[in-house]
């Protein structure tokens, strides 16, 4: 090999990138130190762009397809270096490949219970966590903002700070969306749908934008729940003094699967119903039943308190509450 081939060895003749990963959004071209060949072929793939930057300064932008490095298809590299026509020489830049395809299966979640706003709460503390698709919309402010002096940068390299994005702006996103805690389960592809515009904002300053927003799943502190399941139970049965001998027979139920002396407990319940049936001096058989003893001072009194706690909790309307205390206090 004579001294003309090694040098021309030395010279970039192919430009070009054969993405082998899942998660590399930029890839600086290894040139070694070797300048590009006047002429040379550079090969943009679809979901890729490829940007010359010209010592620090970012140069030709180039879309996919195959390029030949020219004066004529680097215009602003050549006002950057103040080429003459007919200009042949090898010339140096660093070439990076920006990566423009969609990245699924991004996780965000709330790493702490954030407030919001709620239509019928008011307050509530909740936790949300879902997936999110992001992709580059714009290659060149993306460059600037994460490239620096790095030659590859990952979907790992930014998956922090753009989850920290999402947890700044859920709270935001779901007081502007309006939606009750109570219906997001069934509201959460449109509440992504809307989520993802309110986030695009934040995504942009770095060149990025949001394809898909998902909810996958909300929860709610325990205490809330709890309220809620009672809530749940209280309109099954509709009526104060079912819902007491509701509560009463689960009580029953849980003590008879956690308690050795629940047995006794049970027997005693029934002892006390079979007494009230063959006891002497019971009425006899076909005579009428006898009448159901009166609620206790301190029952009513119990029941009231349950009134007045629903009400402050927005479960029980003015009028429904009004109507329950005057039945209750009737019978003092």
């Amino acid at each position: 090999m004579g001294i003309f081939d090694f040098i021309r060895n030395e010279f970039v003749n192919v430009i070009e990138w054969v993405d082998d990963s899942q998660d590399t959004i930029i890839w600086k071209f290894p040139d070694k130190g070797n300048d590009i060949k006047y002429g040379a072929q550079l090969t943009v793939r679809e979901s890729q762009v490829a940007i010359f930057m010209n010592e620090g300064q970012i140069a030709d932008v180039f879309l996919p397809g195959r390029h030949e490095l020219t004066t004529a298809n680097m215009p602003i590299l050549t006002t950057l270096r103040s080429w003459k026509y007919g200009f042949e020489s090898p010339f140096k830049v660093d070439v990076y490949y920006v990566n423009t395809k969609q990245f699924t299966n991004m996780k965000w979640g709330t790493a702490n219970p954030i407030i919001v706003r709620d239509p019928e709460f008011k307050q509530v503390r909740i936790r949300a966590f879902g997936t999110y698709t992001f992709r580059v919309k714009d290659a060149k402010k993306f460059l600037k903002e994460f490239a620096g002096t790095t030659p590859v940068v990952r979907v790992g390299d930014l998956e922090e700070q753009l989850r920290s994005i999402v947890f700044s702006k859920f709270s935001d996103a779901i007081a502007e969306a309006n939606v009750s805690v109570l219906d997001l389960a069934r509201n959460y592809t449109e509440l992504g749908e809307k989520l993802g515009p309110l986030l695009s904002d934040d995504f942009d300053q770095y060149g990025l934008e949001i394809v898909k927003f998902y909810i996958e799943n909300t929860s709610l502190p325990p205490e809330v729940e709890a309220f809620l399941d009672k809530t749940t139970q209280m309109n099954m049965v509709g009526d104060m003094a079912k819902f007491q001998q509701f509560q009463a027979g689960v009580s029953i139920e849980k003590a008879a699967e956690n308690s050795a002396t629940a047995a006794s407990i049970v027997g005693v319940n029934l002892g006390g119903m079979m007494a009230g049936a063959v006891a002497p001096g019971a009425a006899a058989p076909g005579a009428q039943p006898a009448a159901q003893p009166a609620q206790s001072k301190e029952d009513i009194l119990g029941l009231l308190k349950q009134l007045g706690d629903l009400k402050a909790a927005g479960i029980l309307t003015e009028e429904e509450f009004a109507a329950k205390k005057a039945e209750l206090l009737a019978k003092l």
